[in-house]
């Protein structure tokens, strides 16, 4: 997985980060630049979407462990948003 040395990337919340690649993918897209920008773009685009899958992936994770059973055994559910507000099983 790409990383980043850009202490502002590693420091972005995943909206701000998924914000910055969408722009770096938009200009990617409308072209225009000189060769060194566009890959300056690109480069920065990889460095953000590993900052989100990192984001992410953190986030299944504290969501796998909020799913606890009785018992104290971590149960693994697919969650979508239409599931958000309803209670948990047994609550």
């Amino acid at each position: 997985m790409p990383t980043t040395s850009d202490p502002t990337i590693e420091t972005l919340t995943f909206d701000a980060a998924l914000a910055e690649l969408q722009r770096a993918v938009a200009e990617l897209e409308a072209g225009g630049q000189p060769l060194e920008e566009a890959i300056g773009l690109y480069e920065r685009g990889v460095a953000l979407q590993a900052r989100c899958e990192t984001l992410l992936g953190d986030a299944e994770l504290r969501v796998q462990q909020l799913v606890a059973r009785a018992g104290g055994a971590l149960e693994t559910r697919d969650v979508r948003p239409e599931d958000a507000t309803e209670d948990p099983p047994g609550e």
